[in-house]
């Protein structure tokens, strides 16, 4: 099985300079702000110093400011620029990094097909989470080839009933908001042709910049002037069940200013967020920790792998439940800031899954 990785790649360029390539200076700045020291961060990265501060001056030439601030007492630290650079990566890897993903397992999947001949990947079309990303990576250990595409996910279940994937990944929310997600999905889901996964529970909440300097506490302070909101894209089960919510409380998104931006996963909003564009936004609390951003908690929901009941003994979706259901897989997700695996790996008919919604459909 091959593994293909796709990073993000950006230069800068001013004027009619040659344009700096900003890999390896990037990687040199965030040790610099490990280590606190030009000579342990050029160990860090196996620069040598002379190469480590030939690149920093020029840059700095580009940029025409400093990139360091040097004091004896305190180490060497970044300047704002420095850390705005390293903000940006952090920033383009998270929007990029689910159509990234996407590319390198369908590349996987061509180059398996040409060189091995006839291999039969496990078709994976889901929403973009820290859940699907920890059991993509355990189904990478286990040799299985997967050809994933992340999607949103009412998308994701509109494929699975075109019979263009196999398994499929939505979340529905818990609670009053239940029943309107659930509509929304059986509109492809059929009880008679299949059946769930139970992957994780998971929180949603709002997220803020550490302290909460604009003191958010409800949905409705996304109202207040001079709050900026960052949102999900249209089609996203985050973005419906903001809809969802906003409409339970009686709040117009017209009255919340950067409503209709689209940032295209969890991590994309809490970049947005720490680098300072924004004051709040809403995702998964795993998203919050990981950029050191609050998290004001909202609601739980639950994250399903759908597939059709016909396909169950396949031996490829039985390495799959053995996945998903193995103690190790339970560990991971737990161990994912806001998730929960009471019910990882749980084998459900739709009717049980939401039997208590009452859905007519179902």
């Amino acid at each position: 099985m091959f593994k293909v990785v796709i990073n993000p790649h950006w230069e800068i360029t001013h004027s009619n300079d040659a344009p700096l390539d900003t890999a390896v200076l990037l990687n040199l700045l965030m040790s610099i702000q490990k280590t606190g020291s030009i000579s342990k961060a050029a160990r860090l990265v196996d620069l040598s110093y002379r190469y480590s501060w030939g690149l920093l001056r020029e840059a700095e030439k580009l940029f025409g400011t400093a990139l360091l601030n040097t004091d004896r007492g305190r180490g060497t630290t970044l300047t704002p620029l420095a850390e705005k650079l390293i903000w940006a990566d952090r920033r383009i890897r998270a929007r990029l990094s689910p159509t990234l993903e996407s590319l390198a397992s369908e590349l996987e999947s061509e180059i398996g097909k040409t060189i091995v001949g006839k291999t039969k990947p496990l078709r994976l079309d889901a929403s973009h989470g820290f859940a699907v990303d920890a059991l993509l990576h355990q189904l990478t250990e286990a040799n299985l080839p997967v050809d994933l595409r992340y999607r949103n996910s009412t998308d994701a279940v509109a494929a699975l009933s075109r019979n263009e994937c196999d398994l499929a990944g939505f979340h529905v929310p818990l609670g009053d908001f239940e029943k309107k997600a659930v509509e929304r999905y059986t509109q492809w889901l059929n009880p008679r042709e299949h059946c769930l996964i139970h992957l994780a529970i998971r929180t949603q909440g709002m997220f803020v910049a550490p302290g909460n300097p604009k003191g958010i506490q409800t949905l409705q302070d996304l109202k207040r002037p001079g709050v900026r909101f960052v949102n999900r894209q249209i089609g996203s089960g985050t973005r419906m069940l903001l809809e969802l919510m906003l409409a339970g409380a009686n709040i117009s998104p017209f009255d919340i200013e950067g409503y209709q931006s689209n940032e295209f996963t969890h991590s994309a909003v809490a970049a947005y967020i720490a680098s300072g564009m924004a004051d709040v936004g809403v995702g998964v609390q795993t998203a919050a920790q990981r950029f050191s951003l609050d998290f004001i908690p909202l609601i739980r929901e639950r994250y399903f792998l759908a597939l059709p009941l016909s396909i169950m003994d396949d031996p490829l979706i039985q390495l799959v439940i053995d996945v998903v259901q193995s103690g190790y897989f339970r560990k991971v997700i737990n161990g994912l800031a806001g998730y929960d695996s009471s019910d990882t790996g749980k084998i459900l008919l739709l009717s049980e899954a939401f039997g208590h919604a009452k859905m007519a459909a179902i």
